[in-house]
């Protein structure tokens, strides 16, 4: 398992003199002499940060205490080394001990059978997700390997409180709705370089998970540490990195294919040689997919590249292009497919990071990066009008082509500059890692249509800055910040953040430890470039939109039995989302203008189940309820948007349930997700009209079997019980899809 080795978050790009002034001054007021010191490691030798370390005398009484660090180091000052032990605990692993004598001493602490992980999204700083007070989910090297899910997309649909919308087969426009929040509501990043277009919209199409080592989501309004657009979730994908201990090079690919003429293959070299270490990828997913004019080709090109300048500094290249083209039939559930249209998304990002620590207590990173995404859709033809119908219903009106060929050119730049300053103080007042940071957006968006020839470009440059402490004690975690964010567009807002965790219980006897947990916080999203600097009359742009507003709270408990085998998890959520922007129409002339007019709840729970009673078995499962409501309406004379409707297309019921088999050579993975009914629309298709999709459920089987110890057979079936369903209305997704291959490392 290697799930404590990753990528560090990193930001600006200039280091101020205000913070070496500071470093100087809380490093010169907390150093302190240790008789003893180590590091803490798992299994596999890498480092385990915030692990809580004490001393203990011959008598077994407590003399010293303190947490590890990021890089799992520790120092104590004890009365006599020569007598004293070492113990070491931390959620998720069983404890450990060892004689003080023989400093520096190597503590190696052995997984749970329901482990956690550590997560940097939470704090921007290693966090152990038993310690940050955030409901977290987390897919590891392994779980990757193990679900072998191309499309990060099908991943999140085993996330609690996650619905995922696809307009048809997978490279269709595909969106997330996290909490009851809208579909550009999440912030997404890669490596800590923000990927979201300016105004949060991220689309899901043809994001893969190639060459990834973990992907971090966090539910709850988090703009005290990402600014803009982290409303409801933040989503972060962890690129791969070359194991620095081993200096030889290693390489592995895959090949497979089947269903709808399906072709994945995929190829990783990496490895470290000096200073160097490099993680490099490429990948190709073509498919028909189910109807007419489906067919997606998607290519994926990643890199991770560092170099050592010093012991204690590096610089590192992020790299990640996703190249797609597929088209786009419609919602041929209704009817014929349109059999010319297609969508063209090609994405690049590349970042540089500089990350130094000057000493075992202060560590400052620095990056610029710059995302880019260059879409075009196109209907040159127009394909002869029809009379949709849907399971017995016919429209009372033909359907026609829309014709359109326009090219859209959105860049963000971004830098930031971050500092960490661990402060190790007394008992009472509990180990202190105070953070800050600033970083700066340039957003920038050319729109061109090319049949009327119209071209319009925008722009804003956004700037924040961030401060957080995360406070340490043995039985309690507390975690309190804010942000201050200046926007172009709405000026200065302040968004605060709080989070607690409280160990109630600790192991004993048949009863695992008992953590309760407890988070609050602000979020804010801008307004998109349309809603802001559009032209047309028909949906002018209001400069003077105030952003839109999150409030989420969150309570929870985590339960652990039978010796760390099993584990219970669940949480209570309340958002509110205000100034919800939406278009106002008159209804006489079509004309419109963007405004601040809506505000919906959401409220809900979410319960987990996780557990291990064998070695080599392990099972899992989660429900979500969700209880949202429009309480100012953006359309009150819509049935579907009217005041005390449900949130449009977020499920009230969902949930997942799977299970994993390792027996010797062969691996079985079985997962199931569940959907229940939500609010949908035929869009004045029908009478009576369809306002409400039933939900659906599917299953995912894969398996694995290891021939040698550098090949192995492996077998994919999506939609294993073949289940035909509309999500949303109209659009047809696929059937069961079966994908045989191998995969070779060396």
């Amino acid at each position: 398992m290697r799930t404590l080795r990753h990528e560090r978050l990193a930001a600006a790009c200039r280091v101020p003199f205000l913070s070496t002034l500071a470093f100087v001054v809380f490093s010169a007021a907390h150093v302190r002499a240790a008789d003893i010191s180590g590091a803490v490691v798992d299994g596999s030798g890498h480092s385990v940060p915030r692990a809580y370390v004490r001393a203990l005398d011959a008598q077994g009484a407590e003399t010293a205490h303190t947490f590890a660090d990021e890089a799992g180091r520790f120092a104590l000052a004890v009365p006599d080394a020569s007598t004293c032990r070492v113990e070491v605990t931390l959620t998720g692993f069983e404890p450990a001990a060892m004689p003080c004598s023989g400093s520096p001493l190597r503590v190696a602490l052995t997984i749970a059978p329901v482990h956690e992980t550590v997560i940097v999204t939470a704090t921007r700083t290693d966090a152990p997700t038993s310690q940050v007070g955030a409901s977290v989910t987390v897919f590891t090297a392994d779980d990757l390997e193990r679900r072998q899910m191309p499309f990060v997309a099908d991943l999140l649909t085993m996330t609690p409180g996650a619905m995922v919308m696809r307009s048809g087969a997978p490279g269709s426009l595909t969106s997330l709705f996290v909490r009851g929040g809208e579909s550009d509501y999440t912030k997404v990043l890669l490596d800590g370089i923000p990927l979201n277009e300016p105004g949060g919209s991220f689309y899901l199409n043809n994001l893969t998970t190639e060459n990834l080592e973990r992907l971090e989501i966090v539910r709850g309004a988090y703009s005290s540490l990402f600014g803009s657009d982290a409303m409801s979730s933040v989503i972060q994908l962890v690129t791969r990195r070359a194991d620095g201990t081993i200096r030889r090079p290693r390489a592995s690919a895959q090949l497979d294919g089947g269903t709808y003429s399906t072709l994945h293959a995929s190829a990783n070299v990496s490895g470290a040689a000096s200073r160097v270490d490099y993680s490099i990828g490429a990948a190709q997913f073509n498919s028909d997919n189910r109807v007419p004019n489906s067919r997606l080709e998607n290519t994926t090109l990643s890199a991770n590249v560092g170099f050592a300048l010093a012991e204690n500094a590096t610089v590192r290249f992020t790299g990640r292009g996703e190249l797609e083209h597929v088209g786009t039939p419609g919602p041929t559930a209704f009817g014929r497919p349109d059999l010319d249209a297609f969508f063209e998304r090609h994405d690049a990002v590349g970042g540089v990071t500089f990350d130094q620590r000057l000493t075992s207590s202060f560590r400052q990173r620095a990056t610029y990066s710059l995302a880019s995404s260059n879409q075009t859709s196109t209907n040159l033809v127009a394909d002869p009008p029809y009379t949709a119908t849907y399971k017995g219903l016919v429209a009372g009106f033909r359907s026609s082509d829309f014709l359109n060929d326009t090219v859209g050119h959105l860049e963000r730049h971004h830098a930031s500059y971050q500092a960490d300053w661990r402060l190790a103080s007394a008992a009472s007042s509990g180990d202190h890692l105070v953070t800050l940071l600033t970083d700066w957006n340039g957003e920038r968006s050319t729109q061109t249509n090319r049949r009327s020839n119209a071209r319009t470009e925008n722009g804003r440059d956004n700037f924040g800055f961030s401060a957080q402490d995360q406070i340490l004690w043995p039985r309690a975690f507390v975690t309190i910040g804010g942000r201050v964010e200046h926007n172009e567009t709405f000026g200065t807002e302040a968004v605060p953040r709080a989070a607690i965790v409280i160990v109630a219980h600790r192991p004993h006897g048949g009863v695992g430890e008992t953590r309760v947990k407890a988070s609050a916080g602000l979020g804010i999203k801008e307004p998109t470039m349309l809603e802001s600097f559009s032209i047309s009359p028909f949906f002018l742009g209001n400069p003077d939109l105030k952003p839109e507003r999150a409030r989420s709270i969150e309570v929870g408990i985590d339960q652990r039995f039978a010796a760390d085998r099993a584990k219970l998890e669940a949480t209570w959520f309340h958002n509110r989302f205000a100034d919800i922007i939406s278009l106002r129409s008159n209804p006489v002339t079509f004309e419109g203008q963007y405004f601040n007019v809506g505000v919906t709840r959401a409220r809900g729970l979410e319960l987990g189940a996780e557990a291990a009673p064998i070695p080599a078995l392990r099972v899992h499962g989660h429900y979500t309820l969700l209880d949202s409501a429009i309480v100012e309406s953006t359309a009150p004379t819509n049935v579907l948007f009217a005041k005390g409707q449900w949130a449009f297309r977020r499920p009230r019921h969902s949930g997942s349930a799977g299970a994993t088999l390792v027996w010797q050579r062969v691996t079985v993975d079985i997962a199931g997700v569940f959907v229940g009914r939500f609010v949908d629309s035929d869009f004045g298709l029908f009478t009576p009209a369809i306002t409400e999709s039933p939900g659906h459920t599917t299953w995912d089987a894969r398996l694995a079997v290891k021939v040698t110890r550098q090949l192995s057979g492996i077998v994919s079936i999506d939609n294993l019980t073949n289940a035909d369903y509309s999500e949303p209305l109209g659009y047809q997704p696929l059937g069961r899809v079966v994908r045989a291959g191998a995969r070779v490392g060396f």
